[in-house]
C-alpha cells in the first residue's frame, strides 16, 4: 500500500455564520459545565467563555469570530456537534449547483442512466463515463437527449477506475459521483454542497433509501419481500443520524452510490483505489480521514437505490460485498475489524459466552468495577456514579450485540461447525444471538408488511451471504485480519 499523502486544498478556519448543533447524543451535564457525548463517548469541560459561546442551555452555535470558530471545530472533531444545513447555518454562503459537476460510471444500463439523468436539475453538468459497454450506442443517445458528455472508455476498468477517468474531466472545484442505479431527491446535491463551508469537508454522502421512496408513483414495482427488507436493512441505507464518518464509530464509511467530494482533495489523494472492484468507498473514507480530510454523512439529502429483488442476484451482491474484507484489511489493518471491544467488555462477553456457573457473577463484577472507574474519572460531577452506570451499561448492551454478530454473521462457518459437533453451549449462544437481533431490530412501522418471519429469514440469509465472503476473501488472501476482533482503549476526558 501506498503511504497516505495529506490531502491539498484544505485550508483552515469554520467561516463566518457557520452554524453546528449539538449530537443528540451529547448532553450536558455538571450543571451545564461539561459536555457528555461523541464516539467514543468523552467528557468536554467547558471554560466560562465557551459557556457563554453556547448560551444557557443552548444546543447550537453560530460562529462569529475566531473563539466560536475554535469551539465550533473542537465540538465537530470530538463528534459532539454536526453542521446544520437544513436551519441557519445553511444561510452560510456555500458552493451552488452548478459548481458541482455529476459523474455516472456505467455500463449497458442505458434505463437506469435515462432514470437518472431525468432526476437531475436542468442545466447540471453531468459526464457519463462509458466503461466499455457492449450497445454503447444506447449510452450515447441517452447522454446526448439529457445534454450530458459522453467518456467512453476503450476497456472495462470497473467502477472506481471509471470514476477516476470522469474525476480528470471534471472542471468544476465539486464533483458528485452517482451509481447509474440510483436517482436523486432534486435537493440532495444542494444540502451536501453546503458541508463544504466548512472547508476541511472532503466527502458528503446522503442516505441512500429504497428506489420507491422517491418514486411513489412506481410502488408496486418494488414490492417484494427482499426489497421491503431491503428498504429496512439495506447495507447502504447509514440511518435517520448525521454523522461524522470515522474509522471505529457506528458511521465508518459511506456507499460510493451517491458521493459529494472535494475535487482538488480528492485529486491529491489519488481518486479512488481503481485496483478494487469492491470496498473501495470504503478504502476511499479512510484514506481521507488518515489524510485529515473530514467526511459527512448527511440524511437530510436522499438517494434512492434500485435494490434488487431476485433472491440469488441480491444473495451474490451481498457476498460480493464480504469479499472486499481482506484487500481493505491488507491496506488498513484493524480498522477492518468485525468488532470493536475496550478490554472489560471483551471479558464480560467472553465470560457470558462460556456459559459456566462463575460466568453471570465474573460478568457482573467486570461491570462492577468498570463503573467504579468510569464514575471515578467523572467524580467532579455532580453524579458521575449516575453517568457511570448509564455509559457502562451502554458499553455492555453494544459488546453483547457485536458478540452476537461475530457468531451469526462475521464467525457463521466456525459457528456452524460447532453447532455441527454437538456443542450445547455453541447452539445455544447461537440461538440467543439470532433471536435476540431479530427482537431487537423488529420494528412493525419500519417494515412496511414485512412480517418478523420473513425478515428473519432475511437477515439470516443477509449474514450468511457476506459472513460467506468475508472468508471466501480471507482463504483466497490468507489474511486473518478481517475476522480478528480489536480491544480499544479510548481517554475519557478533554477540556476546552
Amino acid at each position: 500500500m501506498s503511504p497516505v499523502r495529506r490531502s491539498r486544498g484544505l485550508p483552515a478556519g469554520l467561516p463566518p455564520g457557520f452554524t453546528v448543533a449539538l449530537d443528540r447524543s451529547t448532553r450536558f451535564v455538571d450543571g451545564g459545565r461539561a459536555l457528555l457525548g461523541g464516539r467514543p463517548t468523552r467528557l468536554l469541560r467547558l471554560r466560562p467563555r465557551a459557556r457563554r459561546l453556547l448560551g444557557p442551555g443552548s444546543r447550537t452555535l453560530r460562529v462569529a469570530d475566531a473563539a466560536g470558530a475554535a469551539l465550533a471545530e473542537h465540538l465537530l472533531a470530538s463528534g459532539l456537534a454536526n453542521p446544520e444545513v437544513c436551519g441557519a447555518g445553511a444561510a452560510v454562503d456555500a458552493p451552488g449547483p452548478e459548481e458541482c459537476t455529476v459523474v455516472v460510471p456505467v455500463r449497458d444500463r442505458s434505463r437506469s442512466l435515462e432514470r437518472l439523468l431525468g432526476s437531475l436539475p436542468p442545466g447540471a453538468p453531468a459526464i457519463v463515463v462509458d466503461d466499455d459497454s457492449e450497445r454503447p450506442e444506447l449510452l450515447a443517445a441517452v447522454a446526448e437527449k439529457h445534454g450530458a458528455r459522453l467518456l467512453r472508455l476503450p476497456a472495462n476498468l470497473g467502477p472506481a477506475g471509471a470514476r477516476n477517468a470522469g474525476l480528470r474531466e471534471v472542471a468544476t472545484p465539486y464533483a458528485a459521483f452517482v451509481d447509474s442505479d440510483v436517482v436523486l431527491d432534486p435537493a440532495a446535491v444542494g444540502i451536501l454542497l453546503r458541508h463544504f463551508a466548512d472547508p476541511k469537508v472532503v466527502l458528503a454522502a446522503p442516505r441512500i433509501v429504497g428506489l420507491d421512496e422517491l418514486m411513489p408513483h412506481r410502488k408496486a414495482a418494488y414490492s417484494g419481500w427482499l426489497v421491503r427488507y431491503e428498504s429496512a436493512r439495506s447495507s447502504l441505507d447509514l440511518g435517520p443520524r448525521a454523522a461524522a464518518v470515522r474509522p471505529g464509530t457506528p458511521v465508518s464509511w459511506v456507499p460510493s452510490a451517491c458521493l459529494v467530494a472535494r475535487v482538488e482533495a480528492l485529486r491529491g489523494l489519488g481518486g479512488f483505489a481503481a485496483e478494487m472492484r469492491v470496498g473501495e468507498d470504503v478504502d476511499l473514507c479512510w484514506r481521507v480521514d488518515a489524510a485529515g480530510g473530514r467526511i459527512r454523512y448527511e440524511p437530510a439529502a436522499r438517494a434512492g437505490h434500485d435494490h434488487r429483488a431476485a433472491l440469488s442476484a441480491w444473495f451474490a451482491r451481498k457476498a460480493y460485498y464480504g469479499t472486499g474484507a481482506q484487500p481493505l484489511g491488507a491496506r488498513h489493518g484493524g480498522h477492518i475489524a468485525p468488532a470493536a471491544m475496550s478490554p472489560w467488555t471483551a471479558g464480560l462477553v467472553l465470560a457470558l459466552f462460556a456459559q459456566r456457573r462463575w460466568s453471570a457473577p465474573a460478568a457482573a463484577g467486570l461491570w462492577a468495577v468498570a463503573t467504579w472507574r468510569i464514575a471515578r474519572r467523572l467524580r467532579p460531577l455532580d453524579h458521575p456514579v449516575r453517568e457511570a452506570v448509564r455509559l457502562s451499561t451502554a458499553g455492555t448492551v453494544s459488546a453483547l450485540a457485536q458478540g452476537g454478530a461475530l457468531l451469526t454473521r462475521h464467525w457463521w462457518p466456525a459457528t456452524a461447525v460447532g453447532c455441527a459437533l454437538g456443542s450445547r453451549r455453541v447452539r445455544r449462544a447461537a440461538a440467543l444471538a439470532a433471536v435476540a437481533d431479530v427482537a431487537l431490530e423488529y420494528r412493525p412501522g419500519r417494515m412496511r408488511g414485512l412480517d418478523p418471519v420473513r425478515y428473519a429469514v432475511a437477515r439470516r440469509l443477509d449474514d450468511i451471504a457476506y459472513g460467506g465472503g468475508v472468508w471466501l476473501s480471507v482463504l483466497r488472501g490468507r489474511d486473518l485480519t478481517a475476522l480478528r476482533p480489536r480491544v480499544v482503549v479510548n481517554g475519557a476526558e478533554k477540556r476546552s
